[in-house]
């Protein structure tokens, strides 16, 4: 595979930290003009092989697939040229604003051949897998809860009235989009979709600083907390008739969680991830686009898009609207 890595914030850095535990053919990086330095210094301290400045020239070049990392409101626009020019998507979370524009991205896809990916790690890690092995053993789930609640330094110019991506709602930023949408992931990817579901938020200027998305599942209810203008000691639950587990970790950060029986066992389940949490999601990605494993991708494109279409359903009942809805 022939990577090329469209932008270099935070989750870029992370991304270059992983690249040479992964069988990568190249890797090269598109930066904006004014970046440049910044830029260069990511090509020489990560050996890429080289930096784009121009979008259209990086799709003009022999580069096969393109991990959109820009923020939310771009991953549709980039991803829709990167597809209609013949190349594998790779998109950050969230993979796009809205339902609407996932459809598009996936006709599009589907009539060249090409594949779609969310970069979301939940379903990839060996923790999540062992979760979902284990939750028999709780017998019926009645109660699950999942919170992921971490200030963001964000929020701080954002009361002062600088607003950047992740609380911009022209931008499609909120608590909902950048840090709830884990736990979201976590719900479906282990519940699959609820009956029903209701986002309860918090707003400021237009955008959700936090907030609980309510599930109804029929025989269980289910809740999700995200919030980035405040914390709070992160645990997450799942209990049934039989005992519970704990996790004491965002299920997207989480090695290990508990399993708490009602007779009094105590069975602590520990997996090795020795590698990077993100390198099982771009791994399998690879795997995926190497093995031509289009059934698999099938499956992880319609959980994508049941997801995107529950959040954007639900922040838009609660008045949280972006400019590409």
């Amino acid at each position: 595979m022939k990577l090329g890595i469209l932008g270099t914030g935070m989750i870029v850095k992370s991304v270059l930290e992983l690249i040479k535990d992964l069988e990568l053919e190249e890797v090269s990086i598109l930066g904006r003009e004014a970046s440049r330095e910044k830029t260069e210094g990511l090509v020489r301290q990560y050996h890429l092989k080289r930096a784009f400045y121009d979008y259209e020239e990086l799709l003009a070049s022999d580069i096969d697939t393109v991990y959109v990392a820009l923020p939310n409101d771009l991953h549709f626009p980039f991803a829709k040229k990167a597809l209609e020019t013949g190349k594998h998507v790779m998109i950050e979370k969230p993979i796009t604003s809205n339902g609407r524009e996932l459809e598009e991205l996936i006709a599009v896809a589907k009539s060249r051949g090409l594949m779609i990916f969310e970069a979301m790690n939940v379903h990839h890690l060996p923790v999540f897998l062992g979760l979902k092995r284990d939750i028999e053993k709780l017998g019926n789930i009645k109660i699950v809860s999942f919170n992921y609640s971490q200030y963001s330094s964000r929020y701080d110019a954002f009361k002062e009235g600088t607003i950047l991506p992740a609380f911009d709602c022209h931008k499609s930023g909120g608590a909902l989009m950048d840090i709830n949408i884990y736990n979201v992931h976590g719900l479906v990817g282990l519940f699959g979709l609820p009956k029903a579901a209701r986002y309860h938020a918090n707003i400021e200027k237009g955008i959700d600083t936090s907030g609980i998305m309510v599930y109804d599942y029929g025989t269980f209810q289910a809740v999700s907390i995200g919030a980035k203008d405040c914390k709070a000691p992160v645990c997450s639950t799942i209990q049934g008739d039989l005992g519970a587990i704990v996790m004491e970790k965002p299920v997207s950060q989480m090695t290990e969680y508990k399993i708490l029986y009602n007779d009094g066992r105590e069975e602590l389940r520990q997996f090795g991830q020795e590698k990077h949490r993100l390198y099982y999601e771009f791994a399998e990605f690879i795997r995926m686009v190497e093995e031509k494993d289009y059934e698999r991708q099938e499956e992880l494109l319609k959980l994508s898009l049941d997801i995107i279409k529950l959040m954007t359903k639900a922040r838009m009942e609660e008045g949280i609207v972006f400019d590409c809805d």
